[in-house]
């Protein structure tokens, strides 16, 4: 059993970090703050390749793998999660046309997302009366000779606004057993009747736009049509499973960039006569908070093991999911604990911390469907 990364994984989680340094950090705060989308940093990622980490280069891909793209997630979540979230769902999109789309699909959009043409792709799954289950969703695409005419609703979609392409997904069949009801279909956002609605006021990933969208008649080609007609609950559910990994290690950065502002405010705050790092209310603090952080990226990193190297990993990657979240939003409180007044004030980040944690267990399917998915796999 290997615990060690490859020079390869060290030398991206490096560049990915120096970047994050140097280009995410020093407009994270703003970027919450004005609600902006990091629309330049965005493109330098995509010049990096972190767009596309898991696609071949011969569709402008990086094809560094998985275990990279993890890491890469923890250094970016570190510094801003609007970033993070629009980095992993981003690559998402890519993954799930590189795997299910036809040839000229793959060579049509996923070259245009990897090189930040497109600056994201949106996953339109959500609706109002379908969250945790897909299958129960409204919106329809019925047949007109060479085309689809999609008509519903889709609600919290991530990266909508700023999106060049949003995967759409609708009943095409609403008799058949409910696993082959769905179909994903590839829509351009400035298709004819795609609406796309004012972005959500959250109460964090500020810059992240997150929106409603409303389908009003739009004709969508069949050729558009990702896989085949009833694939779309497959398709969702095994680009879930790989989102979950993406969400784990960015809120494993989400922790570790609170325990580290945490961790240097201890060492320096005195109280009655002594750095408070001194005493053992906060040494106690802190060392949970890493074991579980610890504990967290080695989840997320089995899970990435065993996406890149083939292995059945849907159990995995929600103990991955699940235990990273809720570690994330344990971790920030306990920092905002130490810093005390300072933790709830903006000047010190980590209140921003524990404003982007929560959300975390609730995207990518919440904590309550991750514990669903594991004891499934267990019990079967």
């Amino acid at each position: 059993m290997e615990f060690f990364l490859t020079e390869q994984q060290k030398m991206i989680r490096d560049m990915v970090r120096d970047f994050a340094e140097k280009e995410i950090k020093p407009i994270a705060g703003e970027t919450d703050a004005k609600h902006l989308f990091p629309a330049n940093n965005i493109k330098k990622m995509a010049e990096l390749g972190l767009m596309g980490m898991n696609i071949p280069e011969e569709y402008g891909g990086a094809s560094v793998g998985v275990v990279p793209y993890s890491l890469a997630l923890m250094e970016v979540g570190q510094k801003c999660a609007s970033t993070g979230v629009t980095m992993s769902v981003t690559n998402m999109v890519n993954e799930v046309i590189y795997a299910f789309g036809k040839e000229e699909q793959k060579r049509k959009y996923i070259s245009r997302i990897c090189s930040g043409e497109y600056l994201a792709g949106a996953f339109g799954l959500t609706e109002p009366h379908a969250g945790s289950d897909p299958a129960s969703m409204k919106t329809k695409a019925e047949k007109d000779g060479d085309y689809y005419i999609l008509n519903g609703n889709k609600i919290w979609i991530t990266s909508a606004e700023i999106s060049g392409v949003i995967i759409i997904w609708a009943i095409t069949d609403k008799d058949a057993p409910k696993n082959r009801r769905l179909s994903a279909f590839i829509v351009e956002k400035e298709t004819p009747g795609l609406i796309v609605g004012k972005a959500e006021l959250k109460l964090g990933q500020k810059g992240s736009p997150t929106n409603p969208l409303t389908l009003e008649d739009v004709r969508v080609h069949k050729d558009n049509l990702l896989g085949k007609e009833g694939d779309g609950l497959k398709i969702a559910l095994m680009a879930l499973d790989g989102g979950r990994i993406g969400i784990g290690s960015m809120a494993c950065g989400i922790g570790t960039g609170a325990i580290d502002i945490a961790i240097n405010y201890a060492k320096e705050r005195t109280q009655f006569g002594q750095s408070i790092s001194n005493f053992q209310a906060i040494q106690w603090k802190i060392a949970d908070s890493m074991a579980e952080l610890e504990a967290a990226k080695l989840l997320c990193l089995r899970a990435a093991w065993m996406k890149e190297n083939k292995v059945p990993f849907s159990k995995e990657a929600s103990m991955a999911k699940v235990y990273s979240t809720e570690a994330a939003n344990r971790v920030c409180y306990e920092a905002i604990q130490i810093l005390g007044g300072y933790g709830y004030a903006e000047e010190y980040n980590v209140e921003r911390y524990y404003r982007d944690a929560r959300a975390t267990t609730l995207y990518e399917g919440t904590s309550e469907i991750q514990r669903l998915v594991i004891a499934r796999n267990i019990l079967q």
